[in-house]
């Protein structure tokens, strides 16, 4: 069997793994990436957040993707029947990247990983990790490449960014239910035909049907958009067993879209995701981390993914690096409390676009452009900059304007902070 030794293995070549490689390729590491897959390859998760660009900066991945021009994102509309919210990331509250973009994954991701690859990463797709085990403060993975050969890495830390895929919290038993929302989803690509021009024609858009059932809207630059459906699982059930019947029930009960979607041929047959979020009981441990979706998944709804799988990815890489420098790192404190404070904003704002008082806030008129500022820079995703009062107090700001709102609150009386 053939063996060989790395300082950090990543498994999986998704952006988490790509931004971790590069960024200890980068700075000395040895590194291996095994990927299951063959990219490029589908997976959903198509709208990124400003945060994100600067970890493939840090990573030195930023201009390989600048040069596919990808649809820009600047902002992102949510709309609720006659009403529109409009969020524009040039305003927002703090510093930090006033755009991003939206774009199919298979292209995104394989992007990244070509140019991982390029720089001289090591990677090896269609490669299926099947044991790992840890002995001290090294690991030893048995992986199984696509000839169905086996063999042995032994490496100092791993960082798990293998996604949906969750390796270690399969192999180590992490796997605990989420307490988010029990939602599901269906989605397809449209060839955009109709399309309009304009900022029309490339805004991300979220048109609410009900309260805690929304409709998505991506375009990308090759001409296709993304269509997909969120709600309670029951909602999605109920729309049928036929993916493609069910999801242009969705669109048809789209005032906004029904016209220019309702008849749009599918590019394949509509995908369903149920019962999709999750969560683990710890996110690092001796010797390695989890990163991304293999640790924790909240709700599409605001593009949360890919900003915390880059976070998490380029953060573990640093703080490896850090340990091999003699200084001292406190796992828990560096990397899960951190984490996780970001995923504790995020999950309350997911839980409270689903009570429908994040919705209250979005809709009401006249604006507060100082709370819609604040507001703005969390869907950003600057969930970690607790000068801003609605990620400090995220666990109750929102909650107690909506309430005040609703109970004949006037805007100006809307200060946080």
């Amino acid at each position: 069997m053939k063996k060989e030794e790395v300082d950090v293995l990543v498994i999986g070549a998704g952006p988490s793994g790509c931004v971790a490689s590069a960024y200890l390729f980068n700075h000395g590491a040895k590194v291996k990436v095994v990927e299951k897959s063959k990219f490029p390859r589908f997976v959903i998760g198509e709208s990124f957040l400003p945060r994100s660009m600067e970890h493939y900066e840090e990573a030195g991945l930023l201009e390989a993707l600048k040069a596919r021009n990808f649809e820009i994102k600047a902002g992102a509309r949510f709309i609720r029947g006659e009403q529109i919210c409009n969020f524009d990331f040039s305003d927002k509250f703090g510093t930090g990247w006033d755009w991003t973009w939206q774009a199919p994954r298979a292209d995104f991701d394989n992007t990244l990983a070509q140019e991982v690859i390029r720089k001289g990463v090591d990677l090896e797709f269609e490669t299926e990790v099947l044991d790992v085990q840890f002995d001290g403060t090294d690991s030893v993975t048995t992986v199984r490449n696509k000839e169905g050969e086996t063999s042995e890495i032994k490496a100092k830390f791993i960082i798990d960014s293998s996604g949906y895929g969750r390796v270690l919290p399969r192999l180590l038993g992490l796997d605990r239910p989420s307490n988010v929302t029990n939602n599901s989803a269906i989605f397809t690509h449209v060839k955009d035909e109709s399309r309009v021009g304009g900022e029309e024609g490339t805004i991300i858009t979220f048109d609410i049907l009900e309260t805690q059932v929304w409709f998505w809207v991506i375009p990308f630059s090759n001409g296709n958009t993304s269509l997909g459906i969120v709600g309670p699982t029951s909602y999605i059930n109920s729309l049928g067993d036929d993916t493609d019947a069910a999801l242009r029930e969705a669109i048809r009960r789209s005032d906004y879209y029904k016209d220019r979607y309702l008849d749009t041929e599918f590019i394949f047959k509509p995908h369903k995701i149920q019962d999709y979020s999750c969560k683990v009981s710890q996110i690092c441990g001796p010797g390695y981390t989890l990163t991304g979706n293999s640790a924790e998944f909240l709700d599409p709804v605001f593009s949360s993914g890919v900003c915390f799988a880059t976070e998490s990815g380029l953060l573990s890489a640093k703080l490896f690096l850090k340990e091999q420098s003699g200084e001292k790192v406190d796992w828990q404190k560096e990397y899960s409390d951190y984490i996780r404070r970001g995923v504790s904003v995020f999950t309350t704002y997911v839980m409270e676009w689903y009570t429908g008082n994040l919705q209250t806030l979005f809709f009401h008129q006249p604006e507060n452009p100082d709370v819609k500022r604040k507001i703005c820079a969390v869907l950003a995703g600057y969930v970690w900059n607790q000068e801003n009062p609605f990620v400090l107090k995220h666990d109750r700001v929102i909650r107690n304007m909506a309430y005040m709102l609703e109970n004949g609150g006037k805007p100006e009386d809307l200060k946080v902070g």
